[in-house]
């Protein structure tokens, strides 16, 4: 006999989010004139701005350290990416998604911005604002 909503129920744990770490400092073996050397990685200036943009995302607010260092091997893929190498463009794709970067990530995962609830509050109330009122001589002339 089949159940419906059968299945593992969710596990919930206690998890005390983290603050965002900084970008980490790493060397890289580069090729220069035939000789294999090691050089300090320059983190791209766009892969730093996405980072900070997590920063300030609400998104993040809840992230653990687990999620911080996930997202720190999206960033390496993020700046290959920016860096020219677009073979990387799926797999970015697929990890930002996990953490609800677009809006339709987000519907999946079943986040909605509390701000879009108050911003569509506040249009109707503009809509009811401006519609004629009693008296109004433009309601005779829709007659």
């Amino acid at each position: 006999m089949r159940r419906n909503g059968g299945g593992a129920q969710m596990r919930i744990i206690e998890a005390a989010p983290s603050e965002q770490p900084e970008l980490p400092t790493f060397d890289v073996s580069v090729e220069i004139d035939g000789n294999v050397v090691m050089q300090q990685f320059v983190w791209p200036e766009r892969t730093r701005q996405w980072w900070d943009m997590w920063a300030s995302s609400p998104l993040s607010d809840e992230f653990t350290e687990t999620d911080w260092s996930e997202l720190m091997d999206t960033a390496l893929i993020h700046a290959k990416f920016w860096t020219g190498n677009t073979s990387v463009a799926n797999e970015l794709r697929l990890r930002v998604a996990k953490f609800g970067a677009t809006p339709e990530d987000r519907a999946r995962l079943k986040i909605q911005f509390a701000a879009a609830d108050e911003a569509e509050e506040r249009t109707e109330k503009r809509r009811a604002a401006k519609k004629p009122k009693g008296d109004d001589p433009r309601l005779r002339l829709a007659q």
